[in-house]
């Protein structure tokens, strides 16, 4: 199957395309290196797309759905340049098209589930929209609405019978007595009753007509939360097998499923998206990518938004987590068995087979964050380095600025064992800081209550009605001219504890030097707070382990 396509097929020679600067870069940070990976849009890539986009307007296959559409243009081994061309998901219910880049390997191996799964969607996709639009619905709506009709015409007629009485009353009571009065007064009271019947009788007849409605509309809504939990689970069921069966590879040469790729899940339909599918397939064939664009193409539904020959970046939820490892060899990797990047390393404290520990320098975020500029941490670096790096997960968390101890586990039992010592405040920790000014008292301890204003992330700061109880020891190590140095040993672990009951004035009163998060204004390269000391008990070894960090500053 012919899939590379010569450039002929796309431009004119004869015509000159603008060598602008790229109009959109998809990016991603290398895995191991934390290096910022890059491939440009280019005005060529542009100019080769809206060629395709006018083979796709002279072909009706192509305008009967909305679908992404991308090119990628390659180098040969050679030094020639050619085109790879892929769609998004299927073309008209078919995965592989003459021509087009083929999938990504793994939709054979879970084709029958595919469809099993997405027949059985589609069933409940139709009795959802039969129960939505059960007739008994629009009955009990216009039923509901004749007796409110017809009840509120009942109250104003009553009402004005009322007033009448009212009125009438008031004239027998001056013009008549004894038990002539007695008598008329009590036609009026039976006036009242037959009116308090007759709104009986009408609220009798709704609650009778009404309520067999209400009864079956109660129980389609009941079905339709079945469905809509049948739905969600079948789709998950479907979306964890197929992310353990698709395979990419990058250009290091690494192999991963989607499933060891983002462990925590990714939305349907990963991987099937135009870019994962062209840079697999360039991995896989020893073809340098040299620019790529992706356009939208056909209908669109009103929660896709999408605009007909519109360019588009890299989708948030399914591409953008994939790019770091997509474009991994695509510059040259540094070899460096401590895993550095910007001079930084990721130096090992302790390790067995059931843990690893590290000293986290400053400026790296422990964990993995949800967008393309957060990616690069302890434990995306790890799980890239080390053979069962796919399984390992971080037990507790470090500040991005704070530098210092941080304990990875290598299996479940041993990650969940050592989350409950943190959880149940088991686990010893000492952290060294330098605040920035001088401190006069020589030890103390703070007990102040943090909360997380969502209006104000990831600030923390004191309340005393929505705050959690935070406890934490200080003893002063040395005064170092203006600054003191001091040692912290908190006994909760709230969400920048330290920082918070370094700088507010119910704490210490000082912020932490290059803590400007929190009011330091004094120059500094880096945050001074680093996590010097652990002490826990091992898991598996039932004994237990101290370990130590020297401070950097």
């Amino acid at each position: 199957m012919m899939v590379l396509h010569p450039l002929s097929d796309f431009i004119n020679s004869n015509s000159p395309v603008s060598n602008s600067s790229p109009n959109y870069w998809y990016e991603g940070r290398c895995p191991q290196t934390g290096e910022l990976l890059r491939l440009p849009r280019t005005r060529l890539v542009e100019t080769i797309a809206y060629n395709l986009m006018q083979h796709l307007t002279t072909d009706k296959r192509y305008s009967s759905e909305g679908k992404m559409y991308g090119v990628l243009l390659i180098e040969l081994p050679t030094g020639e340049q050619r085109i790879l061309k892929a769609f998004s998901g299927l073309l008209n219910g078919d995965s592989v098209v003459e021509g087009w880049v083929p999938p990504i390997p793994g939709r054979k191996q879970v084709a029958l589930e595919e469809a099993s799964t997405l027949s059985e969607l589609d069933a409940i996709k139709q009795e959802l929209i039969t129960l939505k639009q059960l007739p008994e619905r629009l009955q009990y709506e216009t039923h509901t609405s004749e007796f409110e009709l017809r009840l509120q015409q009942m109250s104003d007629r009553h009402q004005g019978s009322k007033n009448k009485r009212i009125e009438k009353r008031q004239i027998l009571c001056e013009t008549l007595a004894g038990e002539t009065l007695d008598f008329a007064l009590e036609q009026l009271n039976e006036e009242s009753r037959r009116e308090g019947i007759e709104r009986k009788q009408l609220k009798r007849q709704r609650d009778e007509k009404l309520q067999p409605l209400q009864q079956l509309i109660a129980a389609a809504d009941t079905r339709i939360r079945e469905l809509k939990q049948q739905r969600k689970q079948l789709s998950r069921q479907l979306q964890t097998q197929m992310h353990a069966a698709y395979t990419l590879m990058n250009f290091l040469g690494q192999s991963l499923t989607l499933q060891q790729l983002i462990p925590g899940g990714m939305p349907t339909g990963t991987g099937d998206c135009c870019a994962p599918k062209l840079l697999h397939y360039a991995a896989t064939h020893n073809l340098k990518p040299l620019a790529m664009a992706e356009f939208w193409w056909g209908s669109s539904s009103s929660d896709q938004d999408k605009v007909q020959g519109e360019f588009y970046g890299a989708c948030a939820e399914r591409c953008q987590p994939l790019m770091g490892f997509l474009l991994s060899g695509l510059s040259q990797r540094k070899s460096n068995a401590e895993v550095s990047t910007t001079g930084q390393t990721l130096p090992i404290v302790y390790e067995d087979e059931w843990l690893i520990v590290v000293n986290k320098p400053s400026g790296l975020l422990s964990v993995p964050g949800r967008y393309f500029d957060t990616q690069d941490s302890v434990l995306s670096r790890l799980r890239y380095l080390l053979a069962d790096g796919v399984i390992l997960n971080a037990v507790h968390r470090l500040d991005q600025e704070t530098s210092g101890i941080l304990v990875l586990a290598r299996n479940q039992q041993i990650y969940r064992q050592l989350s409950q010592q943190f959880q149940q405040r088991q686990v010893h920790k000492v952290y060294e800081a330098v605040l920035s000014g001088s401190l006069t008292t020589e030890q103390g301890v703070i007990e102040l209550p943090l909360w997380g204003n969502p209006e104000n992330r990831p600030s923390q700061q004191v309340d005393w009605q929505y705050g959690k109880p935070s406890i934490t020891h200080f003893q002063m190590i040395a005064v170092e001219g203006n600054y003191t140095r001091v040692e912290l040993t908190p006994l909760t672990g709230r969400t920048h504890q330290l920082r918070v009951h370094a700088a507010d004035v119910k704490g210490l009163g000082i912020p932490i030097l290059g803590d400007r998060l929190y009011g330091c204004r004094a120059a500094a390269s880096r945050l001074h707070l680093h996590a010097r000391e652990l002490c826990f008990e091992h898991p598996q070894l039932e004994k237990t382990i101290h370990l130590q960090a020297k401070t950097p500053f």
